[in-house]
């Protein structure tokens, strides 16, 4: 794989040189239709790098590595698209590219999926599973049950992603402004997706909230419930 860096020599030097396409050096890469993807922001789900990636093509398979313990994303993912050629275009495009204060790296890459990996779900920890053993099995459907219902829980795509991806597809490519006007959407993009991923933050810590309290006023009346039952009892074996 070529670091970011590497990435955008190649590319600039394809460009000055008027290199064609049959003979890029994303040609050493048609026989594989997967990326990897690093520099992720933690807190991005398997629906938000589909939302952002599926501006270049129609991804059918993502992995996206967590941690085996926390069950936390650890920044990188491996995502496949039905297209070879969308591979090319999130490279050129999306490689070096800034989401959430965080450089995105995209590459190439040639991906195995492990054993009992589906295509389309991902799933880190299949290998550890014993396929003979009942409790085992059930574990990892489990587990695909949970990473199916996360993956298709998609967002609908903001109005600043809806625009970038008009912006992308309406102008021409030979038009020397494309390049910077579509940095400037990317920009908004970035700042768009931190406010929701921030109101989403919000939202659960309301709600974490609400149930504490609903949970402790609860509390509170049982105990005054007994509290009373006490007094009565007492009241009756003094009468």
């Amino acid at each position: 794989m070529q670091s970011i860096r590497q990435i955008e020599r190649l590319n600039q030097t394809e460009l000055e040189k008027v290199i064609p396409s049959n003979a890029s050096w994303h040609t050493d890469y048609r026989d594989t239709a997967y990326l990897y993807i690093g520099g992720l922001p933690f807190e991005l789900s398997e629906g938000d790098i589909l939302t952002i990636f599926s501006q270049y093509g129609n991804p059918v398979h993502i992995n996206l590595v967590r941690d085996k313990e926390t069950g936390k994303s650890r920044g990188f993912c491996f995502l496949k698209y039905e297209d070879q050629r969308s591979c090319d275009l999130a490279v050129d495009n999306l490689s070096g590219a800034g989401v959430m204060g965080k450089v995105l790296s995209v590459d190439h890459t040639r991906y195995k999926k492990k054993e009992g990996e589906v295509e389309g779900i991902g799933d880190e920890e299949a290998d550890e599973v014993d396929d003979t053993d009942k409790e085992g099995d059930d574990r990892r459907k489990r587990r695909r049950t949970a990473s199916i219902s996360e993956s298709e829980e998609e967002r609908p795509l903001i109005k600043e992603e809806i625009e970038l991806a008009k912006l992308i597809k309406d102008i021409e490519e030979d038009d020397p402004m494309k390049q910077f006007l579509v940095k400037e959407k990317r920009a908004e993009v970035e700042e768009a997706l931190k406010a929701v991923v921030k109101h989403k933050s919000k939202e659960k810590d309301r709600s974490r909230k609400h149930r504490h309290h609903h949970r402790t006023r609860k509390e509170d009346g049982g105990k005054e419930s007994r509290d009373k039952l006490e007094v009565l009892r007492l009241a009756i074996s003094l009468s």
